[in-house]
């Protein structure tokens, strides 16, 4: 607090002629003598009715961190103006400030508007006391301000204020309304995160790239700039924003966030060497502290060989994933099977079978773990098991659609997914019974069920017909 405090701006009250005697007490300050009390003597006789020059040494004693000189002439200037002089209440303010007494402060600075309700700096003040205490306490002080004094920006602190609480939407409102054109640096900087965590890519990049206008080497709006076009699929855009980052921003420091964005960008661009160069830089970092996080990159890492169907170290990572997080989704493990499926499409006939195999155990393993997802893990072990018979010569999808049939077929109501399993179901019984059995009434028996539930089946129509 004490930081922020002295982090704003003041005005020195002293003026021409007067600005002899402030600068010659700066001086002594600096000095440190000995004998600091009595060479100060003479200023204050020569001043003491001066409560803008008091007030001019009270701040710079502040400045030095001499709290208690710096309140001694606080009160000498109110005494000068018999107790109703803003700025000695500001310098109050900020020692109680310093010494992190936020309520004490509070009450200096609402002492100062009180006794100048035009005094900008009070209510600024003020707000930045209360910004995490009740950020709405310090934007109807701010609002007081808007009323008193049209005429000052208060929309770029109010968005300040409620970024530093991570009210993002308010502080996007805020910022909204604010000149940007004025805006501090570290505001844009807030403005454009603030858009970034509340998914609006679009207006981040803007605001990014019109600070850029202003700093191009300035990291916060070099990264915003490349994790927003990223997002936005502006992949070539991306990577350039990428390499200022990297290479031409000011005391840019790293994370593994921005190395997992890079992979993202390069992913993106079909750049996959590149990507898993990044990833595995992200892995590397030391801010790479938890398992949640290692997960993340690794999952993009698996999705990288995936990408230049590398399927070997796309699974290998993959399997890297699964063990890295708490407690695999059944969309996770549906995703190790699918690989293996995907693994197995890309292999010769001969070389097939131990990869659908692999992904036909994902799959029991889904249905063993996830009573929600037996009926997916069924029909995905049935076609599975079909491409590794696709004559059903030895009928290893059998028990798999007729378990999809055993659990669709009896039910009300089906929606249109039910209705195509336990169609493809019916129809690889049919064939079976018909064709590897020569069992036309268990076929006919099917075929009934399939008419019934599409009229129009030509296959189910000519079962029926057979004599």
């Amino acid at each position: 607090m004490g930081a922020l405090m002295i982090g704003f701006s003041t005005q020195s009250m002293a003026q021409d002629g007067s600005q002899a005697d402030v600068n010659a007490v700066k001086n002594i300050i600096s000095s440190k003598p000995a004998d600091l009390d009595k060479q100060m003597k003479p200023f204050y006789k020569a001043n003491k009715k001066n409560a803008e020059n008091l007030i001019a040494f009270g701040r710079a004693f502040f400045e030095a961190k001499d709290t208690a000189r710096a309140r001694e002439y606080a009160h000498y200037a109110l005494d000068a103006k018999k107790n109703k002089f803003a700025p000695a209440f500001v310098l109050l303010g900020d020692i109680e400030a310093l010494a992190d007494k936020g309520g004490e402060a509070a009450a200096q600075y609402n002492q100062a508007i009180y006794a100048d309700p035009k005094n900008a700096e009070a209510y600024f003040k003020y707000a930045n006391v209360y910004r995490k205490i009740s950020p709405s306490e310090a934007i109807a002080k701010l609002e007081e301000l808007r009323a008193q004094r049209p005429d000052v920006a208060v929309d770029a602190l109010a968005g300040r204020i409620y970024y530093n609480a991570n009210d993002f939407d308010k502080a996007l409102s805020y910022y909204d309304k604010a000149d940007r054109t004025k805006m501090e640096d570290r505001d844009l900087s807030d403005y454009a995160m603030a858009a970034y965590f509340k998914q609006q890519n679009q207006k981040s990049l803007d605001i990014a790239k019109y600070g850029l206008t202003r700093k191009p080497r300035h990291a916060a709006f070099n990264r915003l700039a490349f994790f927003n076009s990223t997002d936005l699929k502006k992949f070539d855009d991306a990577l350039m924003y990428a390499d200022a980052l990297f290479n031409r921003s000011d005391s840019a420091k790293f994370s593994y966030y921005d190395y997992t964005y890079y992979g993202n960008a390069y992913n993106g661009a079909k750049m996959s060497d590149k990507a898993i160069e990044m990833y595995q830089k992200a892995l590397q970092m030391e801010d790479m502290d938890n398992k949640d996080k290692r997960a993340g990159v690794i999952k993009q890492l698996s999705d990288a060989y995936l990408e230049k169907e590398d399927f070997p170290n796309a699974i290998k990572h993959y399997q890297d994933y699964l063990s890295n997080i708490e407690k695999p989704s059944a969309n996770d493990l549906a995703g190790l099977a699918s690989l293996h499926m995907q693994h197995g499409s890309s292999l010769s006939a001969n070389e097939q079978i131990e990869a659908y195999q692999r992904a036909d155990a994902a799959y029991a393993d889904l249905a063993n773990k996830y009573e929600n997802a037996i009926e997916y893990a069924t029909f995905m072990r049935a076609r599975v098991n079909s491409q590794m018979d696709p004559d059903q010569s030895k009928g290893l999808a059998l028990p798999y659609y007729q378990k999809l049939a055993d659990l669709i077929g009896p039910k009300a109501e089906k929606d249109n997914t039910d209705k195509a399993r336990v169609n493809e179901s019916y129809r690889y019984l049919i064939a079976y019974y018909l064709i590897q059995k020569d069992d036309k009434a268990t076929a006919k028996q099917y075929a009934q069920k399939l008419i019934e539930l599409d009229p129009e089946s030509e296959i189910a129509k000519q079962v029926l017909d057979m004599q």
